[in-house]
């Protein structure tokens, strides 16, 4: 009975414990209950978000361009293929060589280079992967066959000077080579074969020691339109002087500039220098505007080769300047001939 009694006991304080804990559950549940814990994954991720904004942003406007970053860059195998043979395979190697890449796997390396860099790099690699190269192959075959030039420069070269013992044989033997291109045939490159039969072929050359005549009557008849160009004047030596993107006057400012040197040309001396390079070529062999070259050098030699040490930084070019520096090659004709 005692122990009946015991276990009664012991329920009964049981159960006034879960009534006091219960209680004290409505209580607290009364008190203000605190509010939830922030996200903190979804922080973080907007805080990701804002800092790729900015470094896009810094990115695209080239602040980070001298900063410094490792890419994995595909590299293609480099094949040396050199094949000897007899003439017409000549393109041979170059076959073989492309061969020999695309059969190869390419393999990919992480090179460290400036974004700058790595741009241009990532670029041309996405470049590559959007080109068809069938494609690309087929329209310059057409355009080639359809609508090509073919510019035969120094044609004067080749022409044979008939004397008491024979014509030139190795001219004549170019002559013949020439010959059928001109006249249409199918000509064996890399990327295919090639119908000359309507390309448009042009010849020039300078014909100082021989004439048109001097050529294969065969082949002149493959040149029926003749056009004689006049000397260049004082105006066209200026125009190229001036006009052009790469004009001489330019390349030496910019030359110049590279040793802290502030090159000034005024159109006076633009206008002697003309005048110059147009009476040395009509007083010894004409050259043209290659003229131009060789008068601008001699001007500016002297300034260019003191050009680290000179105090004066800026040096302007008058017509005085170029009549100082060219008047004494200019009188002495021996020594204009070798020197302009």
């Amino acid at each position: 009975m005692s122990a009946i009694q015991n276990m009664k006991e012991m329920t009964e304080e049981e159960m006034a414990d879960s009534d006091l804990d219960d209680a004290d559950l409505d209580e607290n549940m009364d008190q203000e209950i605190p509010p939830p814990l922030p996200d903190l994954e979804e922080d973080t991720e907007s805080e990701k978000e804002e800092m790729r904004a900015e470094f896009r942003h810094r990115l695209q406007a080239g602040d980070l361009d001298d900063e410094d970053v490792e890419i994995p860059v595909q590299e293609r195998p480099f094949i040396m293929a050199e094949v000897l043979g007899p003439a017409g395979v000549e393109s041979l190697g170059m076959d073989l060589q492309n061969l020999f890449e695309k059969s190869l796997p390419s393999r990919t390396a992480v090179k460290r280079m400036t974004i700058k860099e790595a741009r241009r790099v990532l670029f041309e690699e996405e470049a590559e992967k959007l080109l068809d190269r069938d494609r690309i192959v087929r329209e310059a075959l057409d355009r080639v066959q359809e609508s090509g030039i073919v510019f035969l420069d120094e044609i004067d070269k080749v022409a044979g000077t008939r004397t008491e013992h024979g014509p030139d044989v190795s001219r004549e033997g170019v002559q013949k080579d020439l010959l059928p291109i001109v006249e249409g045939t199918t000509v064996t490159t890399r990327h295919g074969m090639v119908r000359s039969d309507h390309i448009l072929f042009i010849a020039s050359g300078a014909f100082s020691m021989s004439k048109p005549s001097d050529l294969m009557p065969e082949l002149q008849g493959r040149f029926p339109i003749r056009v004689e160009l006049k000397d260049l004047s004082e105006e066209d030596l200026i125009r190229i002087l001036t006009e052009p993107e790469n004009a001489l006057t330019r390349q030496y400012t910019a030359l110049l500039d590279t040793e802290g040197v502030s090159l000034e040309i005024t159109p006076d001396a633009v206008t002697e220098i003309a005048s110059v390079a147009h009476k040395v070529n009509a007083t010894g062999p004409n050259i043209g505007a290659r003229r131009l070259a060789t008068v601008m050098e001699k001007l500016l030699e002297e300034v260019s080769f003191n050009a680290p040490d000179l105090e004066d930084k800026h040096v302007q070019v008058d017509k005085k300047f170029v009549s100082d520096r060219l008047e004494d090659v200019l009188e002495d004709e021996d020594l204009s001939r070798f020197i302009l």
